[in-house]
């Protein structure tokens, strides 16, 4: 989001600190990330060198968002479709491509939630979320009492015998796609 307004300065020391040259504080990545969700343009100097660092620290905190838990914005497939593109012909074609697609994409999710907003109301989107943790928790709820195999209280299914025309393995596999399944939906339950 251009704005008529000076970029915010962000100094980067030597010992990794970021100082925000605005409220003359330290901040984190996530402080910048934040900023950045808020719409507030900065640029992040090295502290000692005066060289404009901004980049790598965006790609940083790209880097952040990405390790932490929950859905990825860049699949493995177009990280390695990006990487792909360095050193290639195409490589200079490439940044006006994802600038103007993601343009375009915030200009759509902005009319999205506008007529969303403007057909259920301004809090349509929060209930909508909070109505699928709760479907996730009672079809997580729901799964643990249909489970045919039943958790003892440290998580491990119970062991019975294998049932006459299956073997050992073949049961001991499905038990260990059933917890795979729970442990995923415990995890979307608790989101």
């Amino acid at each position: 989001m251009a704005t008529d307004k000076q970029p915010t300065v962000i100094k980067k020391y030597a010992n990794r600190r970021l100082y925000h040259t605005g409220t003359s504080t330290y901040v984190t990545l996530e402080d910048l990330a934040g900023m950045v969700r808020k719409g507030d343009d900065f640029v992040v100097y090295d502290a000692k060198s005066g060289e404009d660092i901004t980049r790598s620290v965006l790609a940083q905190i790209i880097f952040e968002q990405e390790n932490k838990e929950g859905p990825n914005l860049l699949p493995v497939t177009v990280l390695r479709q990006l990487i792909r593109f360095y050193g290639d012909s195409m490589q200079a074609l490439v940044p006006s491509y994802l600038e103007f697609s993601m343009n375009n994409l915030s200009q759509e999710q902005q009319k999205l939630r506008d007529q969303m907003a403007q057909a259920f109301g301004p809090g349509a989107f929060q209930a909508m979320e909070e109505q699928v943790r709760k479907n996730m928790g009672f079809f997580t709820e729901a799964m643990r009492m249909f489970s045919p195999f039943p958790q003892s209280p440290s998580g491990a299914s119970e062991a019975r015998p294998a049932p006459q025309g299956e073997s050992p393995n073949d049961l001991d596999a499905l038990k260990r796609q059933m917890a795979d399944m729970q442990a995923k939906l415990d995890k979307l339950a608790s989101k």
